[in-house]
């Protein structure tokens, strides 16, 4: 009986941890398609700011998945330099919410 559970455990973990993959790897994949990433570099500022930089901006705002959501959405000026990001209205709320979220898990 203890090893079927545990069998299940390492199961259900794996499942997890694969599914986290594959999460990331369909946000990277959509900023890459929406050329999110001509911009922005997961640790480093190229035009935009790095997404680790973003997600230690809003690491402390209870909204913060809204906020980024928003600006990706409405794009803007003002808040990271003088460029401009163009907005990005077309994207589903679900797209902004995948990508929002892995821009908010990129924690240094």
């Amino acid at each position: 009986m203890l090893k079927k559970v545990l069998s299940c455990s390492v199961l259900l973990a794996g499942l997890a941890l694969s599914g986290a993959a594959s999460a990331n790897e369909d946000a990277e994949a959509l900023a890459k398609q929406h050329i999110c990433t001509a911009c922005h570099g997961i640790d480093q500022k190229i035009v935009g700011p790095a997404y680790t930089d973003v997600a230690a901006k809003y690491a402390d705002k209870e909204n913060a998945l809204e906020l980024v959501k928003a600006s990706i959405k409405a794009g803007g000026s003002g808040k990271w330099g003088q460029a401009a990001m163009p907005p990005q209205a077309q994207l589903s709320d679900e797209q902004l919410t995948i990508l929002a979220e892995w821009i908010l898990s990129q924690k240094k």
